[in-house]
């Protein structure tokens, strides 16, 4: 493996590869930027905080200073990226792992079924219809064309109930904002209809009248990326109008930090608005019926009220509402309601039990239950009364998603995937219990050549934490240690489960193994898990990766100095937390999109949303808890950091890039004189959602080539 020389102690440090050329031409040197420091020093709660790098909270796109930062790291980065022996290997083998024809879930309104389609490496998915089970595919919608970098994307869609119209949502440059469109499905034409400024928004028909969405009031000039996001409300816009008639149907303005959205049941008749105060699971819910639109207008009826527990519908059917609810279940159970009772009252229909309920569906008069069993899937279908009658069966340990359905129609679809298997979508009769292929992927490697396994380690405190291990099935049966990626995420009661991921098994390929750990602060085991990693027990997140880490070497599952670790956005701040804590047992790292700055995280557009997970900076005794973890706060000048490679994206408006721009200047001038310590910050990409496949392609290889140096991972000669 060619190394490294280390780089040229200064102020302004060069990294160059050692050794005879590794293409014709020596690499190009550029300096990486000495970052400029300001002397701003704040008391809070009695403590000194430091903030030299503040000055990096400019908008790029309005901060010249910043764009200049910005251009000179790029630079610098480029020059070290582009020069890495195995870059180009892992971008061809991305692209051919991509190179597959891959589809969506089916949707069905009416007698037509839509989905997603891409021929493989197109830069976003085309939206397709067919009309009939057996019907001819026509091509819908086509984002490749809508833009030159293939930035514009289709975010969401959604048929009206009779497939006549399908309402769309699309994205720019990777941005949270959103706007809504409407397409004739049999002509292909669009209306003239546009609704702009739409963000964390359902889509929800009310017939083919119009639909429900949520949006924000517009921000002022300039703002659109970093302004906070408040008075979130409920509008309806009705086909054939423009949206300054729209009517706004629910809304708190004497509680603007609450955030609303719609669903309509699949009969008509219920709207239901689903209201939160931040990213916990604790929600109030009000119903308008529909049916009485015409005498009580847009009249709400409280149903859940207190913002205690999680409420999530379900479905709708003949005046009763189904719900999933931790209430008095942290695991979840589900629950009934019938709203045309005299008294209506709940009525448990699946109680509780040791799985995690993940997600639920009323489809051909049975209910759809998927479990989490040890953060895999597990589904199984119910009567009305609660009784099981049959279990879909699973090819092993992965992720199964989909059916959805209407009540009255026994059809639904699935998809099931896993590390090693992309998605494939199944099709199931619930009258007859049939299950049969609909689409399966045709791959370009052989996933049987990898064995998905599931361990258990323990953690500082001793909780026992699974953790997922995919590896070459030969490797594994001789106990090689390979260089290993590890994944986590760790908040926000996301759960994380097998999933497959070109660039994951680029690695693979490359001879190297991959690890998820199901750290707490997720929702793998339902909220006492989501609990126990948030807020004051933030640490723990920290220590289960931490121990994940010393598991993998202590096994010699990977080697000893080839331990890479990769997180995004929450995940991003979990790689930067637990670099500073144990430098020395992690060899290369990517910090994705990351929450960095954490006394200053509720400052910009989504931030003042995560309260729930980290706390208030603004509150004494949360501070303290921030300050100690804060990726920004706890770099540690003369600390030997290992590998380190920071991205983002100029729109990102989720994670605005600041974090990662500060988070990166520091990093930089703490270890000044040790190993490569690069930011890449792309252009109209976002937090990740809508990103083109070329884009993907591209990072992807920086990427895995860095943490491959790193690491001492050396893919084959060629291709395989």
């Amino acid at each position: 493996m060619r190394r490294f020389a280390r780089p040229i102690i200064g102020a302004v440090a060069l990294w160059f590869l050692a050794g005879p050329a590794l293409a014709a031409t020596e690499p190009v040197m550029t300096p990486c930027p000495e970052t400029r420091r300001e002397e701003i020093v704040e008391q809070k709660f009695g403590e000194a905080v430091a903030d030299p790098y503040r000055w990096l909270e400019g908008d790029v796109r309005s901060a010249p200073e910043v764009a200049e930062w910005v251009k000179q790291q790029n630079a610098c980065s480029r020059a070290l990226l582009d020069a890495l022996p195995e870059r180009a290997w892992f971008a061809d083998k991305i692209a051919k792992l991509l190179d597959f024809e891959r589809f969506s879930v089916p949707e069905k309104a009416g007698n037509r079924y839509f989905f997603e389609r891409n021929s493989g490496l197109l830069n976003q998915n085309q939206l397709y219809v067919r009309k009939g089970l057996e019907g001819r595919d026509r091509l819908l919608v086509d984002p490749n064309g809508w833009s030159a970098d293939g930035t514009s994307a289709l975010d969401a869609w959604k048929p009206s109930p009779d497939g006549r119209y399908v309402l769309l949502s699309t994205q720019e440059d990777g941005s949270d904002w959103r706007r809504l469109e409407v397409m004739n499905v049999r002509s292909g034409d669009m209306l003239p209809d546009r609704v702009n400024w739409a963000k964390f928004t359902s889509l929800a028909w009310i017939g083919r009248e119009g639909f429900l969405y949520s949006r924000f009031p517009e921000p002022e000039e300039g703002q659109d990326f970093q302004a906070l996001n408040y008075n979130q409300a409920v509008w309806f816009h009705r086909l054939g109008t423009d949206q300054s008639e729209d009517v706004q149907v629910f809304a708190t303005p004497d509680h603007p930090e609450r955030s609303h959205y719609a669903e309509v049941t699949h009969d008509g008749r219920w709207a239901v608005i689903t209201s939160a105060v931040g990213t916990d699971a604790r929600y109030e819910v009000h119903v308008i019926d529909l049916a009485r639109r015409a005498k009580e207008g847009w009249a709400a009826r409280p149903l859940v009220t207190g913002f205690d527990n999680a409420w999530n519908l379900i479905e709708g059917s003949k005046g009763g509402l189904w719900f999933m609810t931790n209430k008095d279940a942290p695991r979840f159970r589900i629950t009934a309601i019938d709203l045309d009772a005299a008294q209506p009252k709940w009525i448990d229909v699946v109680q509780q039990s040791d799985e995690t309920i993940n997600a639920a569906s009323l489809v051909g008069g049975r209910l759809i239950v998927s479990y989490l069993k040890d953060a895999a899937s597990r589904a199984l279908i119910f009567d009305f009364a609660g009784r099981q009658v049959n279990e879909i069966r699973l090819n092993g340990l992965g992720t199964a998603a989909g059916f959805r359905g209407k009540p009255d129609d026994p059809e639904t679809f699935f998809s099931f995937a896993s590390f090693n298997r992309p998605s494939g979508i199944y099709r199931m009769n619930l009258a007859t219990n049939e299950t049969v292929p609909f689409i399966l992927p045709k791959l370009t490697f052989d996933p049987e050549r990898y064995v998905v396994e599931q361990k258990f380690y323990t953690s500082k405190d001793g909780t026992s934490v699974p953790m997922f291990l995919v590896r070459n099935r030969a490797a594994a049966a001789r106990g090689q240690a390979l260089p290993t990626m590890l994944y986590g995420y760790g908040g926000f009661d996301i759960s994380l489960t097998p999933g497959f991921s070109a660039v994951r098994m680029a690695w693979l390929e490359a001879g190297g193994a991959f690890a998820l750990a199901n750290i707490r602060g997720g929702g793998e085991y339902g909220k006492e898990w989501h609990d126990a990693g948030r807020r004051a027990n933030k640490q723990n997140v920290f220590d289960d990766f931490i121990a994940a880490g010393e598991y993998l070497k202590a096994e010699g599952i990977t080697t000893p100095h080839g331990l890479a670790i990769e997180g995004r956005s929450n995940g991003g701040l979990l790689m930067g937390a637990v670099t500073n804590q144990r430098s020395d047992l992690f060899d290369g790292v990517h910090a994705a999109v990351g929450v960095m700055d954490m006394l200053r995280f509720d400052r910009w557009t989504a931030g003042r949303y995560w309260v729930d997970d980290y706390g208030y900076p603004d509150r004494e005794e949360d501070f303290r808890i921030l300050r100690a973890y804060s990726p920004y706060h706890n770099l540690r000048p003369g600390t030997a950091y290992p590998w380190v490679i920071v991205t983002t994206a100029d729109t990102d408006d989720r994670v605005v890039p600041a974090h990662s721009f500060k988070y990166a200047a520091a990093l930089q001038a703490a270890d000044p004189a040790g190993k490569p310590h690069l930011i890449r910050v792309e252009t109209a990409a976002g937090h990740g959602a809508g990103k083109p496949t070329d884009k993907v392609i591209d990072e992807g290889a920086d990427v895995l080539a860095f943490l491959a140096q790193a690491t001492g991972l050396v893919p084959p000669d060629g291709t395989q």
